[in-house]
């Protein structure tokens, strides 16, 4: 058994805002795995300063990986702990190469035979005013029920003012609201902020206020009048039981889970497990992967039988993806079995 892995770099069409700057490129590194003719390919896709392995020495550990890729995907991960992207790509890269079929068949199921889609998110990205409106009614042309909003990057009564216009054009019960502060908000002004928010019917704020400071976010999922996602919040905390701690301490009303940043599949399902136990809800996002760390991702999410919108972007952000079968139909993510992929990697 052989691995290597190459850099690639994703271009955005268009320069997106987040309240973490504006994003206009994006790495991702692949491992590809050899044997018995056979190949494996996965994607250890980090978001710079936002990922925990975002490290000078992640380069090393990539070619550490692969030079010790023998020592089978169960013990990696272990030795990976403080790498979630590559625990991830290393997980793929082994479950597209046990593949009987093709090495983009990770989980076979009704998605992948294109009779089932997976419901999904409408993504609004930060911009001015007219920008966000013109994406807002994009969304809603192309059949998206639910939709998630970047907040915090601009002005905060500018942002009511455009979640006032799409509720004054469509009740809650037609089109579901989600709000994303990506941590913008101070503890002093967030609870004032979050009972502006919940007279537009939103159904949850993904992490109002910065990760790190579970006092101040226990005390705010306790009063908050609207249902708190914690997102951020899970990054780098790697010890079960640790997390069990995190989530019995805030005790958040929802938790989002990005395979990238938390460990890939066995990651994602650790904190499946603690947070059903606890009774707190959760759905799966992708975190800016090409299509083949996006394909994995929505493969696996659907084996999880969940029904609630997942946050699944198709890759038409950016200019250089990689041509594959995932579609957007209709608010829905769809495997179109008519598309071949194209991979210059496995050639």
């Amino acid at each position: 058994m052989k691995a290597s892995y190459h850099k690639y770099i994703l271009e955005f069409k268009r320069p997106s805002g987040t309240s973490r700057g504006v994003l206009k490129t994006k790495e991702s590194w692949f491992i590809v795995i050899s044997k018995d003719g056979k190949q494996g390919i996965g994607e250890c896709g980090i978001l710079r300063t936002l990922s925990i392995d975002d490290r000078p020495d992640y380069e090393d550990k990539l070619k550490w990986t692969c030079d010790n890729i023998h020592l089978g995907v169960d013990m990696l991960w272990e030795e990976l702990i403080e790498f979630p992207s590559i625990q991830f790509g290393v997980e793929m890269a082994y479950k597209s190469l046990q593949s009987s079929t093709s090495p983009f068949l990770l989980f076979p199921s009704l998605f992948t035979q294109g009779q089932e889609n997976i419901p999904i998110n409408g993504l609004i990205w930060m911009g001015d005013k007219e920008y966000m409106k013109e994406q807002i009614q994009i969304k809603l042309e192309e059949g998206f029920d639910c939709i998630k909003m970047k907040i915090g990057a601009i002005d905060f009564k500018t942002e009511l003012d455009l979640l006032s216009y799409i509720r004054s054009q469509f009740s809650s019960s037609i089109i579901e609201l989600r709000v994303d502060a990506n941590g913008a908000f101070l503890p002093s002004e967030a609870l004032s902020r979050l009972k502006s928010l919940s007279r537009y019917d939103l159904h949850s704020i993904e992490q109002p206020i910065k990760q790190g400071q579970p006092e101040d976010m226990t005390a705010l999922c306790k009063e908050t009048p609207l249902p708190i996602a914690l997102d951020e919040e899970l990054i780098g905390v790697f010890d079960v039981t640790e997390k069990k701690k995190l989530l019995q301490t805030i005790n958040p009303q929802y938790i989002i889970l990005k395979p990238s940043l938390i460990g890939g599949f066995k990651g994602t399902k650790e904190w499946i497990t603690l947070a059903e136990d606890l009774n707190i809800e959760w759905w799966i996002t992708s975190a800016l992967e090409s299509n083949i760390g996006l394909n994995a991702i929505a493969q696996y999410t659907y084996s999880l039988k969940t029904k609630m919108p997942q946050g699944l972007g198709t890759g038409n952000l950016y200019t250089n993806n990689f041509q594959s079968p995932l579609e957007v139909n209709k608010g829905t993510l769809m495997y179109n079995q008519n598309t071949e992929w194209l991979v210059e990697y496995l050639h």
